[in-house]
């Protein structure tokens, strides 16, 4: 399976999908108008691969700024990976934020309302 890679655009996060290791990133800030295609786009990827692969994920999340419709989106995109973890599949998600940032709040909302591992991390 083939590798997703998206590079950042001033709306849009920086995407690295690694099909061979299973190291997922997304990095920088999502405030697209066009964010439900984006996102659409991940979800048809990460669903490929949880079908034809299914080795363990590990998801980096390293984001400065998400609207609430990227939010919106970004919680379909980890029910994905929560309905795979809950099926027997293997799933981490390190969430870096950097100390008494919004994005660590956001973060701990979604390991709240999620079935997933979510490690918060904070970074420099």
């Amino acid at each position: 399976m083939e590798n997703f890679i998206l590079e950042p655009t001033e709306k849009t996060l920086k995407i690295n999908f690694n099909a061979q290791k299973g190291i997922f990133e997304m990095e920088g800030s999502s405030y697209s108008e066009n964010t439900w295609q984006f996102f659409q786009s991940l979800n048809v990827w990460v669903r490929r691969y949880i079908a034809e692969v299914g080795n363990p994920i590990i998801l980096n999340l390293k984001i400065n700024y998400l609207n609430s419709t990227s939010t919106k989106y970004l919680m379909d995109f980890l029910v994905i990976l929560e309905e795979f973890y809950e099926n027997g599949g293997k799933v981490k998600v390190n969430w870096y934020y950097e100390e008494g940032d919004d994005i660590q709040e956001m973060g701990e909302d979604f390991a709240q309302d999620l079935n997933l591992p979510l490690d918060l991390i904070v970074y420099d």
